[in-house]
């Protein structure tokens, strides 16, 4: 009785969603005989839609004109936007529900000619099975257990009771509260490794319950300003990586960055985007900081002192 109840509301939203279509064509996308669909039309009139049918080589059923919804419920632009993310959340996470919103949506979006927005949410850097399989964690709320390499390099064993999935610069994340470490974590789902969900069900703790994660509530005293002057060669590369940061372009075509970090001595992600510069950049403050990667670059020199 669901499957069928679940049939009949598709079968009403695509109805909703095309001027006419055809017995044969519904019958094969929902996996039933024609006599099935009939039965279905039958019942979906019966409930008070006003389905039409359609004579003819092109004929099949469609929706009284005149009943379908309203585009001014929502505006032309909501509506797109709102299919734009949908379809890529529906296709990173193969999610049959956000593609059934998308029906819907579309019953309010018809004639669009052009795509003005586009969403990407994959990334190369992350298991396609990976972020599924975390999302069916968070929902039926199970524990997860992972290998996991922190910026120091180590391998270390993790437990984490999953809340939410984050994407931000690029990469997908995932918060949550970590048994092994006794506290909210974030980790990053291209450093997980071997990742299993586990039998165990954990109930939300209240301290997780606000949507504020924990590098939003990191102390401003741990937040220093790093200086940084950009060759003109090295422009586009840093204003894609620190698109947030104070910049002040220069006479020479060179550009100032001052970028707030949290504990630039000990931020091992922006040492390296830093060195991949070259010599396209310099880091001016904190001094620390330059020392660091001085050092940095003769470990690297070192490798190569039999080139």
């Amino acid at each position: 009785m669901q499957m069928k109840l679940e049939r009949l509301i598709s079968i009403i939203y695509k109805l909703l969603n095309h001027d006419v279509i055809s017995a044969a064509a519904l019958a094969d996308e929902y996996g039933v005989s024609q006599r099935t669909i009939y039965r279905d039309i039958d019942a979906i009139c019966a409930a008070g839609f006003p389905v039409v049918s359609y004579q003819g080589q092109n004929g099949g059923y469609g929706i009284m004109d005149g009943y379908k919804m309203d585009r001014s419920l929502l505006g032309s632009y909501d509506v797109s936007s709102l299919i734009t993310v949908l379809a890529s959340l529906s296709s990173v996470f193969e999610d049959e529900r956000a593609q059934g919103t998308i029906e819907r949506l579309k019953t309010i979006d018809r004639g669009r000619e052009t795509v003005s927005l586009k969403v990407d949410l994959e990334t190369k850097r992350t298991e396609p099975e990976l972020l599924p399989l975390l999302r069916k964690a968070i929902s039926e709320r199970k524990v997860v257990a992972f290998d996991y390499i922190n910026w120091n390099n180590e391998r270390t064993n993790r437990e984490l009771e999953p809340l939410r999935l984050h994407f931000k610069y690029g990469n997908w994340y995932i918060q949550g509260y970590c048994r092994s470490r006794q506290g909210e974590r974030e980790f990053r789902l291209s450093r997980m490794l071997n990742p299993v969900v586990t039998e165990t069900v954990y109930t939300l703790r209240d301290a997780l319950r606000n949507e504020e994660s924990q590098a939003q509530r990191l102390s401003k005293d741990g937040v220093a300003d790093v200086v940084l002057k950009v060759g003109p060669e090295t422009l586009a590369e840093a204003m894609d990586h620190f698109n947030f940061a104070d910049r002040e372009f220069l006479d020479d075509g060179s550009m100032m960055l001052r970028i707030p970090v949290y504990r630039p001595l000990e931020a091992r992600w922006l040492w390296s985007i830093l060195l991949g510069f070259g010599g396209g950049a310099e880091v001016l403050e904190p001094r620390e900081l330059r020392a660091i990667l001085k050092d940095q670059l003769r470990k690297a020199i070192k490798l190569y002192e039999e080139v």
